[in-house]
């Protein structure tokens, strides 16, 4: 049955400016009745296992109205990135407040969305949420297309090396505001960039972020994208990113998690040409009664190409963390390799790391493999620090901190690593 119409974000359609093309205005409007259309995935959803959908309080929420001058202000004086960028972007409640392209080369297209359907609109209608949504988020999705105007779109020509990462910050601000940020982002052939967006809370109760990436690689070109979450502890997030990988295309994602009350990420990563590789990264800190659901799937669509990924949770507590992973090997796709590792650290004899690995190989002289861990801090480590004359707590951040290193070490940027190492180490201060 559909959901309820009658509050919240099921009541308010979205309306579009005359300005924007008409295609876009089209699959707008027709997301909007798939979301009305569509019921919300219940408790024997199998993509929604362990978890529950109507932690994301649709009803609750509205979309975010424009902010106040204030309110701009405060954000602005509140984001501090990296020292060295190629450009940033700031947005408040799905509107642009401050916009720095001069680092970028000659040729990059770096605009914001809204922008991007004036004077992109061929390029988006090309990428655009083109992928297929086989994770359980298909009516979030509807959504978020009947309401996306924010976000950035960045599409490097061939042979075009982006030196420096892209910043994109979104801030939500006021009471049960709800986002819509959408990342796509496009490289020609041999082409390079990197790009982080955050995440975050400015004021107000509640706050939901709906928020989806597209990555787009061309042949023999390379993408590192970071998103590092932080909304308010009483805040939801439901964040998808889509990967395409062309031959001989690196693209490494990363997902940070480290605010909201509940937050939800799904990620595909589709290989499509020979020697393609992904790697798909991942840190959360749940602390209190947070809860971070984790879904993923790669799928091996050419052959001799590689997908590795490697999530890890720290959770204090009375936290919960889902992972469900599955890796699929179609037919044809030969000499893959593809790992999948899940390893939680609990630190509170009531949290809670449910992970659920998968296989389905289709295909010969494959190498996959697939595993899980779930346990607590040793003693023995402990007892060695403490000691040492290290107190209990910083004995176990210690610990924290060097289990979660080999992801830090594998997503391997140092102009973005060290920014998001300090992000961590103040949610491990809290969590301490």
């Amino acid at each position: 049955m559909p959901s309820d119409t009658s509050t919240g974000l099921f009541a308010i359609s979205p309306s579009r400016s005359t300005h924007t093309p008409d295609w876009f205005t089209s699959r707008s409007a027709g997301a909007w009745a798939d979301f009305q259309a569509l019921p919300l995935p219940g408790l024997k959803d199998e993509h929604w296992r362990y978890s529950n959908a109507q932690k994301i309080e649709l009803a609750d929420h509205a979309p975010a109205t424009a902010p106040t001058t204030e309110q701009s202000q405060a954000a602005l004086a509140a984001t501090e990135g990296l020292k060295e960028r190629a450009a940033r972007f700031v947005f408040v409640n799905d509107t642009l407040v401050e916009s720095d392209t001069n680092g970028l080369p000659a040729g990059v297209v770096c605009v914001s969305f809204e922008e991007a359907l004036k004077s992109h609109a061929e390029a988006l209608q090309q990428h655009f949420m083109k992928g297929d949504l086989p994770l359980g988020s298909g009516k979030f999705a509807a959504l978020h297309l009947a309401h996306v105007k924010a976000g950035t779109v960045i599409i490097v020509p061939k042979n075009v090396v982006i030196e420096k990462p892209v910043e994109v910050f979104h801030w939500v601000v006021g009471d049960h505001a709800a986002i819509f940020p959408h990342t796509l982002i496009v490289t020609g052939d041999h082409a390079e960039v990197s790009v982080v967006d955050h995440y975050r809370s400015l004021a107000g109760e509640g706050g939901l972020s709906i928020a989806i990436a597209d990555l787009v690689g061309g042949n023999g070109s390379k993408i590192t994208y970071a998103a590092c979450q932080e909304l308010a502890d009483d805040a939801q997030a439901l964040h998808l990113s889509s990967i395409i990988a062309g031959r001989d295309t690196s693209v490494k994602s990363f997902q940070v998690q480290l605010g909201a009350a509940f937050s939800r990420s799904e990620s595909v990563s589709d290989l499509v040409g020979q020697g393609a590789r992904s790697d798909m990264l991942s840190v959360s800190l749940p602390i209190g009664d947070q809860i971070v659901d984790q879904r993923t799937l790669q799928r091996h669509k050419a052959p001799h190409a590689t997908s590795d990924l490697l999530y890890k949770n720290a959770l204090y507590g009375t936290s919960r963390s889902i992972f469900s992973g599955l890796i699929i090997v179609d037919e044809g796709a030969h000499f893959t390799d593809a790992y999948q590792t899940c390893r939680n650290l609990l630190n509170s004899n009531e949290a809670e790391a449910t992970s659920l690995p998968g296989l389905e190989i289709n295909a010969d002289q494959v190498k996959c493999s697939h595993g899980a861990t779930s346990g607590p801090i040793s003693d023995e480590e402990l007892f060695y620090l403490k000691a040492r004359g290290i107190s209990d707590s910083e004995s176990r951040k210690l610990i924290i901190e060097g289990f979660l290193a080999g992801v830090l070490e594998r997503f391997g940027n140092s102009e973005v690593l060290d920014t998001l190492v300090a992000r961590i180490d103040e949610k491990l201060e809290r969590a301490v």
